[in-house]
Order: structure tokens, then sequence, then C-alpha cells
């Protein structure tokens, strides 16, 4: 059997059984030809069952039942080595955080963000910080092209965090990038305005600055 058929048996599967939540515990336990297949043929580059392969094709509805592991505490650490294998493998597909060029091209964008967040949510903070790095290539083209977003344009250093925050937080297998921009175009609506003196303001013909009322001492 093939991956198609064991996404087609794990999805039947859980109709069958209809769980409120499921997890890879789960799986071994009632889907035990899946488990046994993942392991042994969908793999991440650091040699783990690669879940998102998995839970990314199953029914929408169920993917949001997905809960992955959560560790009790997770401690920072800093290896370059575990950035770079995913770096060297997609080092010819990075050109797509910037520009895609077909729907391959957003599969394997999607495939580098979620390894390195993975790779975040288990401590490694180069893997974050990379991340943020490439992320903002998109973010940038947002707030360029779409006004609900125009306002981080003045926040550099809030719109890093923001998504930083939102590669620790992420937990469903949809995609990373419909989440990160739901964020921020919601975080923009609680940002407070800029304005310039310089602004044209009632019919256009005056600036801000020639309304304001000077004050001598």
């Amino acid at each position: 059997m093939n991956f198609n058929s064991r996404i087609k048996t794990l999805n039947r599967v859980l109709k069958e059984k209809d769980p409120p939540t499921f997890s890879s515990s789960w799986i071994y336990q009632y889907c035990p030809c899946v488990y046994r297949y993942a392991y042994k043929n969908v793999r991440t580059e650091y040699d783990t069952i690669d879940w998102d392969q998995i839970t990314c094709h199953l029914n929408r509805k169920f993917q949001k039942r997905w809960i992955r592991y959560k560790r009790k505490s997770i401690r920072e650490y800093e290896n370059q080595d575990e950035v770079d294998i995913i770096l060297t493998k997609y080092k010819e597909k990075l050109y797509t955080f910037i520009a895609i060029q077909d729907d391959k091209d957003r599969k394997i964008r999607d495939r580098v963000i979620i390894s390195l967040t993975r790779m975040t949510q288990k401590g490694n903070v180069i893997a974050r910080q990379e991340l943020v790095k490439w992320l903002r290539y998109i973010a940038d083209d947002w707030i360029d092209k779409y006004p609900c977003m125009s306002r981080w344009r003045v926040y550099p250093g809030a719109i890093d965090e923001r998504i930083s925050r939102c590669i620790i937080l992420y937990r469903y297998t949809g995609t990373f990038l419909g989440y990160l921009y739901k964020t921020l175009e919601y975080s923009a609506k609680a940002l407070p305005p800029v304005c310039s003196f310089d602004d044209t303001i009632l019919d256009g013909g005056r600036t801000r600055a020639e309304y304001i009322i000077p004050v001598y001492d």
C-alpha cells in the first residue's frame, strides 16, 4: 500500500471512531498499519516521524482535531547544523519566499516553513531567527499590497515579534501562512495609526500643519 492508500485508511478510521481529538498515540492504537508505515517511510530531515506530512492530507475537520505531543518544558538551544540540514536541502528553492512560480513552489515553501517551525518549537533559537528572516519577505509584501496591513509599516520591530510568536504557537497542520496573515491582519487593527503633518485633510487642499495654531509666550 502506498502513501495515498494509508491516508484513505486513516480518514476512514477517523470517520468511524469520530474522536474529539487524536494524536500519534491514538493512531498507534486504532490505526497501527498507518503508524508503522509512517515510522518507516515518512520521516523529517532530523529523523522523526513527519506527522505534518500525514495530517495535512486528512479531511479538513480532522486536521483541526490533531494534537501534537506537548513537552512540559522546552529548553532553548542553538544548533546551526540542524538548520543547515533544512537550508541545504532546499537551497535551490529559497526564492519561493520572494516569488513563487507554481503550486509546486508553494508546497515546497510550506514544507520549509513547517520544518523550521517544528524545529523552533523544539527550542532551536537559530531556527526561529532564520524563519523570521525569510517570513519578513512575505510579510513586507503583504504590507505593501494590502491596506489592512499598512499600519505595520511603522512598527518593524513589533512585526518581527509577532511573527516569532506565531511560529511558537502554531499548532494545526493547515497552512501556516494563512494563520500568519490572519494574525497580522487582526493585530494591525489594534496598532495606533501614524499621521504626518504633511497629510492633506478635509477637502484635500490643506495639510495638517496648516491647521496648527502657534502658541507664543
